[in-house]
Parts: structure tokens; sequence; C-alpha cells
């Protein structure tokens, strides 16, 4: 037989394999949910979300003035922070506060109340994360692309895919302990947004941004421990592999967001206080500089008159 056919076949029977695995391992409760049946309406979203958010409005803004959609984005943030609260309370009444193991909770896909309660939570999480695509429209309609970074787009492209692959895969079980932590999150997060979004008599109590970031940190370091466990753990009926996914992704994120608060807030200070202390030293040179030529002008005034003097009196 042809190699190259042999190679083709063994491809193909690989691709079975895969298409089979997720065809017959998906949630048979949540399969006919809003944007969960198939994956092809959520990749259309975010194409859709990435070609305007990369291109074509930064493009279409060009030339205009930004929007101020004051109104528009207390408004968005507001039911943000309230559908956030609903999230965290769903995620531990349906579960993690007397229901789950911390160290080790398989999925349930029984239709009993606690788990439809959870799954219910998983999927709401899901919409909520197509929902904060909008956080990057305002960015790119207000002309603050500077604000679009790779971290911003990667993680908005990426947490609706996490929540699609929930939702149809594993709407339950140890993996949700993200979705109740992120959720506490984006309360104090879009709470924050809101009020920078009334204006200037608001925004000068908003010192605490950069805790923000703290938090988010914190955040993914408590979920790389809390699904790292799962390997060391034989006997768990969590899937390790989807375990070792979140830790890798809570890894790669805690990277990310501990680059972006030294740049942000660590080397701007210290670029900050340096050019402080160089203004100051500048400021003082000045000053000696400014005062020199008035005393060398005293002191040789002086010699001058007595010299003066002295010269009338021998005369």
């Amino acid at each position: 037989m042809n190699p190259d056919v042999q190679i083709s076949e063994s491809s193909n029977g690989i691709l079975d394999r895969v298409m089979k695995f997720f065809v017959d391992n998906q949630d048979e409760r949540t399969k006919e949910w809003f944007l969960s049946g198939s994956i092809t309406p959520l990749i259309m979203i975010l194409v859709t979300y990435l070609y305007f958010c990369l291109y074509a409005g930064p493009r279409y803004m060009a030339k205009r003035k930004p929007f101020k959609l004051e109104s528009v984005l207390i408004a968005y943030n507001a039911v943000q922070v309230l559908l956030s609260i609903v999230l965290v309370y769903e995620g531990i009444e349906g579960g993690w506060r007397k229901h789950y193991n911390y160290s080790c909770q398989p999925v349930d896909y029984s239709r009993n109340p606690v788990a439809m309660r959870m799954a219910r939570a998983v999927w709401m999480y899901y919409m909520c994360k197509v929902v904060e695509l909008l956080d990057t429209v305002f960015f790119v309609l207000r002309k603050k692309q500077n604000q679009v970074s790779f971290l911003h787009v990667y993680h908005h492209t990426l947490m609706p895919v996490c929540g699609f692959i929930g939702v149809k895969y594993f709407a339950g079980g140890h993996g949700t302990l993200l979705g109740v932590i992120n959720s506490f999150i984006h309360v104090c997060m879009y709470a924050y947004y809101m009020l920078a979004a009334m204006g200037p008599k608001v925004q000068k109590y908003l010192w605490w941004k950069r805790y923000l970031t703290v938090m988010q940190i914190i955040q993914f370091i408590i979920v790389f421990f809390h699904t790292v466990q799962v390997q060391f753990q034989p006997n768990c009926a969590y899937p390790k592999s989807i375990a070792a996914l979140l830790t890798l992704n809570a890894g790669l994120f805690i990277y990310m967001f501990s680059s972006f608060y030294v740049h942000s807030y660590i080397r701007k200070s210290n670029a900050a206080a340096a050019a402080k202390r160089t203004a100051k030293a500048g400021e003082e040179n000045n000053n000696q500089l400014e005062c020199k030529p008035k005393d060398t002008v005293e002191v040789n005034r002086r010699p001058a008159v007595e010299v003066t003097g002295e010269f009338k009196k021998n005369l």
C-alpha cells in the first residue's frame, strides 16, 4: 500500500475518533440550550469581534470623534455587576457551599435540582462571557485603542470558548470554582468601570484600580493550585486532561497579568519617581547657579572700593 494513503487513512482515523469523542461525551442536558449545540455560531461571533476590534473599528473611527457613551456605559456596567452577583450566589448555592468537595469534584450529569442549578449557572456564565465582548467594542468606539492590548483581546476571546466547552461537556464539577471566583472579581471590576463612567467628580475616588489587577492575579493563583491537585489524586473522577488545561491557562494568565502589573504600575511608578528626582536635582542646580553671580559681584565689589579709597589717600 502507498505510504501516503496509509498516513491519510491514519489521520482520518484519528480525526474520526476525536469527533466521536466530542459527540459521544456532550452533555445531553445542555445541548439544546442557546449557543450551546454547535460551536459554529460562537466562532462567527468571535471572528466578527476580532475583525471589528482590530481592523474595521479603528479604521471607521480614525477620522471621527470618540463616542462619549456615558449613560450606555453606566447602564451596561450596572447590569454586569448584577449578573456577576447572581453568578456568585448561584455558584455557591449550586454546589460550593455544601455540596461540592474542594479536593475533587466530578461533574454530576444527572437531572437532580442541585446538578441542574449548577448547569444553568455554567450556561449563564458562558452567556456573560459572550456579552463581555462589548467591553472591547466600547473601547474602540471611544478611541481607547491603547486599552485593546494583546492580554485584553486574548482574555476576551478565550473565555467564551472556555464557557462553551464548559456548557457542552462539563456543566458542573471541579472547574466551576473558576467561574465563581471570576464572577466575584467582575463584581468589583464592573463597579469600578461604572463609577469611572460617572465622570471626574467620582473618578478622583478611584485610586484602587491597580488592586483589581492584584485580585485577578490572586484569582488565577487559586485556580492554578485548585486544578493542579487533581493530577495527584488517582481516584478523582474529574477529567485530568481538562484540569491540566485549566492549570495551564491559569499559569499563562498569572504570567500575563503579572507582567501587565509590573509594566503598568511598578515600572511607571519607578520612572515617575526617577523623573521627579531628576527634576528636583535640576531645580536645585539652577538655584545654585542663580545665586553664584550675585555672590561674585558682592565679593568683587568690596576690594574695588577699598583699593580706590587707599589710592585716594596716597594721593
